[in-house]
């Protein structure tokens, strides 16, 4: 069913479709800047950044770029937390026509060199205590330059004379670079390289890739998903119409989902810039820092993943802090426990609605409405210019509203494909739908439900079980801080049910407690055979819970039992 019918459910104040004009990304900084030159475009750990600044060592970083050879299409990786380098380093690059390689600053050394080499990474720029690091994979890629910036280089006075001894206390040791050869100091660069606006010729911003984002590699190796100008300028005009009671150049940006995640990307450093917003940027989440930066600072929006929400409600001061600033929150890269959605609204008094996407989508494609009707469970509708359809992907047929398949999008967010990976794009499309591996179904309005993973899905006895329907029940208990569920090898039933489970402080639980209150919640085929209790649960970044890694975990232990 492909007629739209969700378009009925839209406000009159969000556009069914829009235009987009042929001008790249870095564009949003140029006008920001034109508009807002004197306005704060990030603050960071008590340092403002207006966006004259931001604009001016943009294309000063821009122009470094070029004097050690970068060209129209080259890739240059951001090795960075949550600082302003690192955005001014993304538009830097995109000035200079690169295309930026967003990179996790936690990769070992296995995974960066990995990816540099994939990618083929001409420059990276990266903090100082990730040097050594870096060092060790250049002679194994195509690296000819090393940038190298700290913390301290954008902290005021004195926090930038403190932070060296606290970096030294945390880690064990502290790094020095020189300004030579193949290594550059960004403090240097920023001092020493001209402002002057690079012309880059005409191109096509549905071709011309800005920014190759690699996927997480839960599910095997990491790929570099190609995201054009246009997939990205496409899915940020989105947002901005979804959230269109925020006003141009007034809001007030929490940035701590990291940027390189595409959700914060999209969310933070592309979003705040388009409307000039004030970015409040932390480099990690820490409950007590992004407590105190609320109260101090009073952000309007806070996209996020559902463990900071949770996060921030089990904190047990959280009764101590003014929230009340908060207006929107867009919650990603995992599912809203509907009883997270109404502690965080009843404490905040602002609205926290479920979004969904994949990197190859730039990432959003569905989201419920924010200050409209909205449905609980639901990930919503598609926003503007997505079309949705639910398919046997197999087949390619599309299913009626009710029946379960696999979700599939089309739009100008989408992908242009994976990097030098063409017969993986083609297996990813059907017919023109881009195929998100997710299992769900739409209702007769056009709202949007997943039921899981496509790959996640259990089937026991030969039934099928969907692990998100379970973890719902599980996190209704009160004694529940966090839980995944997974399916474990069964010599009878072929896979049964395992739950992990996260018990909140000053709670406790067993697992005959929790296996009768499952009987009474869900059908007996459903109901967890193993329960394993955890302090915590391996994540992402984001804090996306990586249920791969226990599946694996469970594998490797079922192997070597067999092997003894």
């Amino acid at each position: 069913m492909t007629d739209k019918v969700w378009l009925s459910q839209y406000p009159q104040e969000i556009p069914h479709s829009m235009t987009y004009e042929n001008v790249p990304v870095q564009s949003f900084l140029t006008r920001a800047y034109e508009n807002y030159p004197s306005k704060v475009a990030i603050h960071f750990m008590g340092k403002d950044v207006t966006y004259k600044e931001l604009y001016e060592s943009s294309l000063k970083f821009a122009n470094y770029l070029r004097r050690l050879g970068v060209e129209k299409g080259d890739r240059v990786a951001i090795m960075l937390p949550n600082c302003p380098q690192s955005v001014i380093a993304y538009y830097g690059t995109l000035y200079a026509g690169g295309i930026v390689v967003q990179t996790n600053p936690l990769y070992t050394e296995r995974e960066l060199q990995y990816q540099m080499t994939d990618a083929g990474v001409k420059v990276i720029l990266a903090m100082d205590i990730l040097y050594p690091r870096i060092t060790k994979v250049l002679k194994d890629t195509k690296i000819e330059n090393v940038i190298i910036t700290g913390i301290k280089d954008y902290l005021p006075f004195p926090k930038n004379l403190v932070y060296p001894f606290i970096q030294k206390k945390q880690y064990g040791f502290s790094v020095k670079v020189e300004h030579k050869g193949l290594t550059h100091l960004f403090t240097e660069i920023l001092r020493t390289s001209e402002q002057t606006p690079i012309q880059l010729e005409e191109f096509d911003i549905a071709e011309e890739i800005a920014l190759l984002q690699y996927t997480g590699g839960t599910t095997g190796s990491p790929k570099g998903v190609m995201l054009t100008h246009k997939n990205l300028i496409a899915n940020t005009k989105m947002c901005d119409a979804w959230m269109y009671q925020c006003k141009d150049g007034e809001e007030i940006l929490l940035g701590v989902l990291p940027f390189f995640h595409v959700y914060g990307m999209t969310t933070v450093l592309l979003l705040s810039v388009m409307q000039g917003f004030k970015m409040v940027l932390l480099p990690k989440f820490d409950v007590v820092q992004v407590l105190k930066t609320i109260e101090k600072q009073k952000p309007t929006l806070f996209p996020g993943a559902p463990t900071m929400y949770i996060g921030l409600l089990n904190h047990p001061d959280i009764g101590n802090y003014d929230l009340s600033s908060i207006k929107a929150c867009l919650s990603g890269s995992s599912p809203l426990p509907v009883d997270v959605q109404q502690k965080f609204e009843a404490v905040t008094g602002g609205k926290l609605v479920e979004g969904y996407g994949l990197t190859e989508t730039s990432p959003v494609t569905h989201a419920n409405f924010i200050w409209e009707n909205r449905i609980t469970g639901s990930i919503g509708v598609p926003w503007p210019d997505t079309e949705a359809a639910i398919i046997k992907s197999s087949e390619g047929e599309l299913l009626p509203p009710g029946e379960v398949g696999e979700i599939a999008v089309k739009g100008p967010q989408v992908m242009k494909g994976y990097w030098n990976r063409p017969e993986e794009t083609a297996m990813t499309f059907v017919d023109g739908w881009f195929l998100t591996g997710d299992l769900g179904y739409m209702d007769d309005k056009g709202y949007f439900y997943v039921v899981d993973r496509k790959k996640d899905m259990i089937i026991a006895g030969g039934f099928n079980i969907y692990p998100r329907e379970v973890e719902e029940v599980l996190y209704e208990h009160e004694a529940i801080l966090e839980c995944v569920v997974a399916g474990i090898p069964d010599p009878y039933r072929g896979e049964t049910v395992k739950a992990y489970v996260v018990v909140r402080e000053g709670k406790t639980v067993t697992e005959e407690e929790l296996n009768k209150y499952c009987r009474e919640n869900l059908a007996s085929y459903k109901v967890p055979r193993h329960y394993e209790f955890r302090k915590e649960l391996p994540k992402t970044a984001v804090g996306k819970i990586l249920r791969r890694t226990l599946i694996e975990e469970e594998k490797q232990k079922n192997a070597e039992l067999q092997a003894k």
